[in-house]
């Protein structure tokens, strides 16, 4: 990011991209029908995203899943607001360059983040083992990737040892069966609590995108229990 920039000019650089994004979608995307509106985080939600980190104060944020850049570029917008000494971005996405032709890595690129973020193209399950050995201690995580069970049940797991106790990790989707289970596992096992606030008015999502259907939750905001601890291997409460 240019230094010679100020806080206010970087943020209105990368409202502007996010606005821009918003209004016209991304220069490119995938030859599926409204792949952008179907993919990406909504604008609201985003907001909401951001407030939540400035408001946690986020210094480092690991995101699993890139595609259109949405969500990056409101946790790039937080960190600019947060400003402190060192941010980092840390994002996860082994199909950026060949399903989704970079849009998003470029989008961020356009708003100045390239500097903070870092894009990392190999499979969460190798990525998140990779940072923890490195020693990353993160102060939250945004997790869209893969809505395997398996998949999602192993990122979480990571990232329960890369975010700070305390910390909090942000789930999208989370009222996918797959998302829903892997979650309930760590809130009945491992202490993790749900912040009722995050989220002010809900992030809510039509299922299956049936106009029919009621709204769900989309995005769930989980905190990690501080001080951290490992239950008694003959404690096991069924999720």
């Amino acid at each position: 990011m240019d230094d010679t920039l100020g806080t206010a000019e970087r943020r209105a650089r990368i409202g502007e991209v996010r606005r821009r994004l918003v209004r016209e979608g991304p220069p490119r995307t995938r030859d599926r029908e409204a792949d952008f509106e179907t993919v990406t985080v909504p604008e609201r939600h985003c907001d909401q995203l951001r407030d939540l980190l400035v408001s946690e104060g986020a210094q480092t944020v690991v995101e699993v899943g890139l595609a259109y850049a949405s969500s990056a570029l409101a946790i790039g917008e937080a960190l600019v607001t947060v400003d402190p000494p060192r941010p980092r971005h840390v994002i996860i996405d082994p199909f950026q360059e060949r399903d989704w032709s970079n849009v998003g890595w470029d989008l961020l690129r356009s708003a100045g983040l390239d500097s903070i973020a870092s894009l990392v193209p190999v499979p969460s399950s190798v990525a998140l083992p990779r940072l923890l050995a490195e020693g990353l201690v993160a102060d939250a995580a945004f997790v869209d990737g893969s809505h395997r069970f398996h998949e999602v049940f192993v990122d979480l797991y990571f990232l329960r040892r890369i975010v700070r106790p305390g910390g909090l990790i942000v789930v999208d989707d989370a009222a996918a069966p797959s998302v829903l289970t892997a979650v309930r596992y760590y809130e009945r096992n491992l202490g993790w609590t749900e912040v009722p606030d995050a989220f002010p008015g809900g992030t809510t999502a039509r299922v299956a995108a049936d106009p029919r259907a009621g709204s769900v939750t989309r995005c769930r905001a989980m905190r990690l229990p501080d001080p951290s601890f490992e239950p008694p291997f003959e404690e096991f409460r069924a999720f």
